[in-house]
């Protein structure tokens, strides 16, 4: 039988933090983990947006407990005081759904001078899960999920040597990038957890092709270029809805039979209900994980600490 929102089990005392909680997929998963009894942080960019989604999801959960926390990731200090709120606030978490990112945009730098897809999508993500880590490790049962794509397939792991691909940028190859990147956290997190003997798990997922503003921003970002106006043509024709791509991510977070370094995804690729999908790449994932710990501890200069 197809998993769906129905499967999820009651998720009541549970704290759950969700970037990009203000729309398509996060506003999707936020939505279905309060209407489950979850307290749900969105955390969130922009205000306006963010002050939307609540008034959005209590229209349809009129019971949702949800909280409000600033965070823009292509910022390391926003991220570090949005993990500093989130504690004070929420000492035991069990839920952290790393879903916020940009797709193929222009070239582009965040503050602190990080290619911005490579610094939005994974450095604000590494940043913010190292922070949060004591009180997610030490919370029985609790998962990290990390949004990746199947672009992740045509990405090359990232070279210490020139991470923000300097004289090499392209909008689709720094998306590639990210989403392998996305893709060796979450495993290599996992990896780190259970050698620790921490008490929670990490888990990836990816939503397929769904239609959300994540191609329209792509376009926008990018100045509109070919590939991307054909990726927002397709995903808006073909793709499922953000409620529909959502169930992955929600499926690693939630399944009670889901286990750490497992990877969820749409069930015919793009497309179709979300099952465990089988961990490709394995010739060169050990020398890309290790890669990865090095530039993201180096750049940032917060080490992951279990």
């Amino acid at each position: 039988m197809s998993w769906s929102t129905k499967d999820i089990p009651e998720q009541h005392g549970r704290i759950a933090v969700v970037t990009g909680g203000n729309g398509g997929l996060g506003l999707e998963t936020a939505r279905a983990l309060a209407a489950n009894g979850a307290h749900v942080v969105i955390a969130s960019r922009n205000p306006k947006k963010a002050a939307a989604a609540v008034e959005d999801i209590t229209a349809t959960v009129a019971d949702a407990s949800l909280e409000v926390v600033a965070l823009d990731l292509g910022s390391q200090a926003s991220v570090k005081l949005a993990a500093e709120t989130i504690l004070a606030a929420h000492p035991r978490i069990d839920l952290l759904i790393n879903n916020a990112g940009v797709m193929a945009i222009a070239e582009g730098r965040t503050v602190d001078g990080f290619e911005e897809q490579f610094g939005v999508d994974h450095l604000g993500h590494w940043t913010l899960t190292a922070l949060l880590l004591p009180a997610l490790a030490a919370t029985e049962g609790a998962r990290i999920v990390t949004v990746t794509s199947t672009a992740h397939l045509m990405g090359r792991s990232v070279d210490p040597t020139n991470p923000n691909l300097e004289g090499r940028y392209g909008p689709w190859r720094a998306y590639g990038q990210a989403k392998l990147a996305n893709y060796h956290f979450g495993l290599g997190l996992d990896r780190e957890l259970r050698r620790k003997g921490a008490k929670a798990a990490s888990l990836i997922a990816h939503p397929g092709l769904s239609n959300t503003d994540l191609q329209s921003a792509s376009v926008s970002g990018s100045n509109g270029g070919r590939t991307q106006r054909i990726a927002e043509f397709v995903s808006h024709h073909t793709g499922m809805t953000a409620a529909n791509g959502a169930l992955s991510q929600l499926r690693a977070a939630t399944d009670p039979g889901a286990q750490g370094g497992e990877f969820y995804g749409p069930l015919f690729v793009n497309n179709g209900p979300p099952v465990r999908k089988p961990i490709l790449r394995r010739f060169d994932m050990e020398k890309g994980i290790t890669r990865l710990w090095t530039t993201s501890e180096r750049e940032t200069g917060v080490p992951i600490s279990v």
